[in-house]
């Protein structure tokens, strides 16, 4: 049986691919430290044997005992709320922590497969974005702790790879829903859906004529599981090119919800990138993928697993407290 250790179990993409690579007859090794992750997510792999946790700090040093044929390395803050919070972590998660994971996967011999982002880009003077694109980041704006770690963190990857001859493999994941998500996390999906379910208006940031591509979280893992078995060691997009304004998408959800709120518009937030769309031919080429599900049949199985949150997370309003995972 393989065995695999997936960092950032916990999470959203974590907790999914914990459970497609189960469903394949892997054993499964999670690790978190549970700073965004929620146990929740994963109480339903207890039970199985296949399954071992590990709450821990990939940033402080990683151990697993025994053999491992693969790793993926998806601990990390991921919302902008987050990494604004706890901009240290998430700095040191994307350099400290893919170091520790890579000299993991070099003493065990595995292949690891880290998450970067669409986020590289920054706010993209090319349209879509291909994998040849170097990006336009600002290093020291408020978003810039989550850009840079995800650059450094494939820099690293591919140094990695080309000193030690470790097999890796990059991908850039672009804006990815489905169930467990974080309903307050301060991303666009969560934060539109759960203000419907509360009756409150939707806020849109900035004329909401900025872009994004949503891909249901069933095909984003898919295409990890496509690229981890490949033998592609370069970045690769995955993500869905069919794109939308924000205040389009604002619109699909009063639809999906039956809701009668207005929508109300503040201030754009700093260098919130104004487009996001995925060039996927590589991804099609290589891996033979693309997105399957609709983002009208993945948003009505997102809004009901948010409608059937208990009250109490529905109408959770303060974000998650980090104070205790903060260094004075």
């Amino acid at each position: 049986m393989p065995r695999i250790l997936i960092t950032g179990a916990a999470g959203f993409l974590g907790s999914h691919l914990c459970d497609r690579f189960i469903r394949e007859g892997y054993e499964v090794v999670g690790m978190d430290n549970l700073i965004t992750g929620d146990l929740r997510n994963l109480e339903h792999l207890f039970p199985k044997k296949e399954f071992t946790f590990h709450h821990k700090d990939v940033s402080n040093f990683v151990h697993v005992s025994g053999p491992l044929d693969y790793i993926l390395h998806f601990a990390s803050p991921a919302s902008p709320i987050d990494y604004l919070k706890i901009p240290i972590q998430t700095l040191k998660v994307g350099s400290l922590g893919i170091h520790n994971c890579l000299g993991l996967a070099k003493a065990k011999n595995a292949r690891i497969l880290i998450a970067s982002t669409s986020e590289v880009y920054g706010d993209p003077t090319v349209h879509p974005q291909t994998e040849a694109y170097w990006g336009n980041v600002n290093p020291v704006g408020p978003r810039g702790v989550y850009d840079e770690a995800k650059r450094f963190q494939e820099a690293m990857t591919m140094a990695y790879h080309t000193y030690h001859g470790l097999q890796t493999r990059i991908i850039r994941i672009f804006n990815t829903y489905g169930p467990r998500m974080r309903l307050n996390d301060g991303r666009v999906l969560p934060a539109f859906i759960g203000q419907a379910l509360r009756g409150e208006d939707l806020t849109v940031f900035g004329k909401g004529n900025q872009t994004r591509s949503f891909c249901y979280v069933d095909d984003l893992v898919e295409g990890i599981w496509r690229l981890l078995h490949s033998d592609y060691p370069y970045p690769v997009n995955i993500g869905n090119p069919d794109e939308i304004t924000i205040l389009q998408f604002a619109e699909e959800i009063i639809k999906l919800t039956g809701t009668k709120q207005k929508i109300v518009f503040k201030d754009l937030p700093k260098d919130d990138p104004t487009q996001r769309r995925p060039d996927i031919t590589k991804a099609k080429k290589i891996l033979g993928w693309e997105p399957k599900v609709s983002r009208a049949e993945g948003l009505k199985i997102t809004y009901q697993a948010f409608k059937a949150l208990p009250k109490e997370v529905l109408y959770k309003q303060e974000h998650r407290d980090f104070e205790g995972y903060i260094r004075k």
